[in-house]
């Protein structure tokens, strides 16, 4: 089976790139600009393949587009750049609100006291099967690279780590001893901001990071990506940590 889905693989790669989705990245994805010739090509090639694999579900009435369709791809492809990989094995589906939408959160109080109540949220990643994202904000993160909020990159972070990295070749997952420093890393930066927030203090990744380390690794995926000369600076070892896994230094652009 591996073998078949390598072949197939390698035949969707080859296929032409349609014009029009190619005028969709140029004019809405503006990472897109920012990246070298051969890594354009390696993306269209990814965007390919995750195209003809994943599906699209148009939630709220939101009928499904080429633009939608294109524009995630896009985005979460450059998280795919530089290394093997087995396209978020884990996700299947990909549902598209209109715009920012409610969910039913169940939310665990101290004391054992559980909260029921509701969320506005802008996307959710589902540790099997699903990513959910609010169109709104996904043409608006796409039209702006420097304010290191993107919901895509965001939520397909969410997908990798809940794999750990499976089907991927990061080797800082990999073995033993660079997965060791990149657990320490992570979680001495993870530490650091939770204490700058307890003490007022001001942060580069804001609040929502300060959540849990899952949230502190895709909201620095997002600055990492987007404000990685700030990242470099403010973190530096965690920018280093990150440009082993993504096999990228968005910094050097």
């Amino acid at each position: 089976m591996w073998f078949f889905k390598k072949w197939r693989r390698k035949r969707i790669r080859q296929r032409p790139f349609p014009p029009e989705w190619a005028g969709i990245i140029e004019g809405h994805v503006l990472f897109y600009r920012r990246l070298s010739v051969l890594d354009k090509e390696e993306l269209k090639q990814h965007i390919l393949v995750f195209l003809a694999e994943k599906h699209f579900f148009g939630c709220g009435g939101l009928a499904i587009t080429d633009e939608i369709r294109v524009t995630i791809a896009a985005q979460a492809c450059v998280l795919l750049l530089h290394r093997e990989t087995d396209y978020y094995p884990g996700l299947h589906s990909i549902l598209v609100y209109p715009a920012a939408y409610v969910a039913k959160a169940t939310r665990h109080l101290a004391g054992g006291v559980v909260e029921e109540g509701f969320d506005v949220r802008l996307g959710e990643s589902w540790h099997r099967g699903a990513v959910v994202l609010s169109w709104d904000d996904i043409r608006r993160d796409a039209a702006d690279v420097r304010d290191g909020h993107n919901v895509v990159f965001h939520e397909f972070a969410h997908q990798l780590d809940s794999t750990c990295g499976q089907g991927d070749s990061s080797a800082v997952l990999q073995q033993r001893s660079t997965f060791i420093t990149w657990a320490r890393v992570l979680h001495k930066n993870y530490i650091k901001l939770q204490q700058d927030l307890s003490s007022n203090r001001p942060t580069l990744l804001g609040s929502y990071a300060g959540q849990d380390p899952a949230e502190f690794f895709a909201v620095a995926t997002e600055y990492f990506f987007e404000r990685p000369k700030d990242l470099q600076k403010t973190y530096p070892d965690l920018y280093r940590e990150l440009s082993k896994f993504y096999h990228q230094r968005p910094a050097d652009m």
